[in-house]
C-alpha cells in the first residue's frame, strides 16, 4: 500500500469525467488499498481516484469513526435519492483550507461494482450518503463547490487562492 499525493486544484483532471472500470483486477484492488491508506491519512470520509490523478471510476467511502465499514466502489451511480435533504460541511484535500455548506439528499441508493466484480446496490444515509455523492461527483469531473451558487462558489475559490 502506498500513500498517494493529491492532485491540486485547478488541475484539469479534477474537471474530467473518469473512465468506467471494465472488470475488477488486481490493479483495481491495489488502487483501492492505496486509496484506503490515503483516505485514512486525511480527515475525510471518502476518496475518488481522480483526486489522486487516476482517471478511473473508483472510489472508497468509510464514514465510521473507527474506519470499520470500508465500502469499495467501481462505476458507482445514484439510482434513487430521497426527497429529504440536509446541509453539511464539505471540503476537499485537492483545494485545502476551504469548505462550504452543501445541501444534498439525506439518503441515496447507489449501484456499483463491488470488490468481487459483482454489480451491487446499497442504501446510504447521513454522512455516508453525503460522502458517496461527493465521490460520485468527483468521478464525473465535478467538485463539491459546483453545488453552490455562482457568488458563493467564486468567493470560495478566491479564498482558496489566497491561502496558496
Amino acid at each position: 500500500m502506498t500513500l498517494r499525493p493529491f492532485v491540486p486544484w485547478p488541475d484539469k483532471r479534477l474537471r474530467t469525467a473518469a473512465a468506467p472500470v471494465d472488470e475488477i483486477t488486481d490493479e483495481i484492488h491495489a488502487l483501492w488499498a492505496d486509496m484506503v491508506e490515503t483516505m485514512d491519512a486525511m480527515p475525510g470520509v471518502g476518496l475518488a481516484a481522480p483526486q489522486i490523478g487516476v482517471m478511473l471510476q473508483v472510489a472508497v467511502v468509510d464514514a465510521t469513526p473507527d474506519r470499520s465499514r470500508r465500502i469499495l466502489l467501481a462505476n458507482p451511480t445514484v439510482l434513487m435519492a430521497s426527497d429529504e435533504v440536509e446541509a453539511g460541511t464539505e471540503a476537499s484535500p485537492n483545494l485545502p483550507g476551504v469548505h462550504a455548506e452543501i445541501v444534498r439528499p439525506k439518503a441515496v441508493t447507489v449501484r456499483f461494482l463491488n470488490a468481487q466484480g459483482v454489480i451491487d446496490r446499497r442504501d446510504f444515509e447521513g454522512l455516508e450518503a453525503r460522502s458517496a455523492q461527493h465521490q460520485i461527483d468527483h468521478l464525473a469531473g465535478r467538485m463539491y463547490f459546483d453545488n453552490l451558487g455562482r457568488v458563493k462558489r467564486d468567493m470560495l475559490i478566491r479564498r482558496a487562492r489566497k491561502l496558496r
